[in-house]
């Protein structure tokens, strides 16, 4: 195949950089799950919506470039208590015979 009929892609868009633009302006969580010190650093990463995350695992040092390249925000103590509290309810219901045994092993 000669040169003249090679095909060229292009992947960038003129309307790449707005997406991208707005795509930085929302906030990016994250909350570390695994405990000081450990080899990977466990943790939720969520964008705009802390309750909507995903669970990653990454070396310390990619996790802390991770963290500087998305400008991430540390979840308060109080979104993880609503994070957890939901995530409580789904696992378990409010009004079923599982949750009261879930809450009978916490007495």
């Amino acid at each position: 195949m000669d040169e003249n009929h090679m095909t060229t892609i292009s992947l960038h868009s003129d309307k790449a950089p707005a997406v991208r633009n707005s795509f930085d302006r929302l906030v990016k969580y994250v909350r570390v799950r695994s405990p000081e010190g450990a080899r990977f650093v466990e943790f939720d990463f969520a964008i705009d919506d802390p309750s909507l995350f995903v669970e990653l695992v990454m070396p310390k040092t990619a996790f802390q470039a991770f963290c500087e390249a998305n400008a991430v925000v540390h979840m308060s103590d109080e979104q993880i208590r609503e994070i957890d509290a939901e995530m409580e309810k789904w696992r378990y219901g409010d009004e079923t015979l599982m949750a009261h045994n879930h809450h009978r092993g916490c007495e």
